[in-house]
């Protein structure tokens, strides 16, 4: 499959939407420094329309099970010789663990690598799906078109440059490596259960939609059950990233607010370690 990246819908989208939000609120008078009209916006929204949508990365944090978990080294911690303090630590683990993006690099051979995703795509209105139900149901459930049409069908056509965040419930069992991944068998992959999307649902964003992202609140945009990852090379063979085991997403609204992703910029790296932000409309 070869799906056209779509550029200039991304940078349109994704810039507007936070244009669009600053422009709603109001910012103050600067016909001369319009970047200072956002930093003081930015500077002045209130703390329960900032929503963080990452976990803290520490021994706790869920890893896939085939996947170097996170490390930190303390190098230093305590007063110098000098009479200040200092500390430094040194931290490892795989680019897919935690609260990560995945690059489209991930399962596309020609796909962006982390540093390659413009910046314009990290910065994008949000459609909040809830699959809640078919998840209580079913711990293998794949969102389904349908479940995407119904979305829209109450809250208007997902946007082109939008990222899309599937809710699905998993994030209260977070970090219960069995409750959360299914099973906790070390090194195992293959039995794992929990939500994720279906090929035909990311075939229908990727074809008929453009998004510049997929995000949801499980450890893979595929269900835990597959081996073939079917939904990753679908989005990636179009350039659509992926952001998984994101936290707080019940708190997003079903469309309003705006999205900033923003990962570690790895050269040529697969995906990475990212700090989620939503903007409440």
């Amino acid at each position: 499959m070869n799906f056209s990246p779509r550029r200039p819908a991304l940078a349109a989208a994704g810039w507007a939407g936070l244009l669009a939000l600053i422009a709603a609120c109001g910012t103050p008078s600067s016909p001369t420094a319009p970047h200072a009209d956002a930093a003081a916006w930015l500077a002045a929204v209130p703390a329960d329309r900032l929503i963080d949508l990452s976990y803290a990365f520490d021994t706790t944090t869920v890893y896939w099970p085939t996947a170097r978990r996170f490390e930190r080294i303390q190098d230093a911690a305590g007063m110098t010789p000098e009479g200040y303090w200092y500390a430094a630590n040194s931290i490892c683990g795989s680019e897919h663990g935690g609260t990560h993006l995945d690059a489209p690099q991930h399962f596309a051979r020609d796909g962006w690598t982390t540093d390659r995703i413009p910046i314009e795509a990290l910065v994008a209105p949000v459609r909040a799906i809830d699959a809640r139900a078919g998840a209580a149901a079913d711990a293998d459930h794949a969102v389904t078109v349908e479940e995407i049409r119904a979305h829209e069908a109450a809250h208007g056509p997902i946007p082109r440059g939008a990222v899309v965040v599937l809710h699905t419930g998993w994030g209260d069992r977070w970090p219960d490596l069995k409750r959360y991944l299914g099973d906790d068998t070390p090194g195992d992959a293959s039995r794992l259960h929990f939500p994720g999307l279906s090929e035909a649902a990311a075939r229908f964003l990727a074809v008929e939609r453009g998004p510049a992202g997929i995000g949801i609140d499980t450890a893979s945009i595929d269900p835990g059950p597959s081996q073939d990852f079917r939904s990753h090379r679908v989005l990636a063979a179009a350039n659509i990233y992926a952001l998984e085991n994101l936290d707080n997403v019940e708190r997003l609204p079903p469309a309003g607010a705006t999205l900033i992703a923003l990962p570690m910029k790895i050269a040529n790296g697969s995906g990475g370690p990212v700090r989620v932000l939503a903007i409440l409309p």
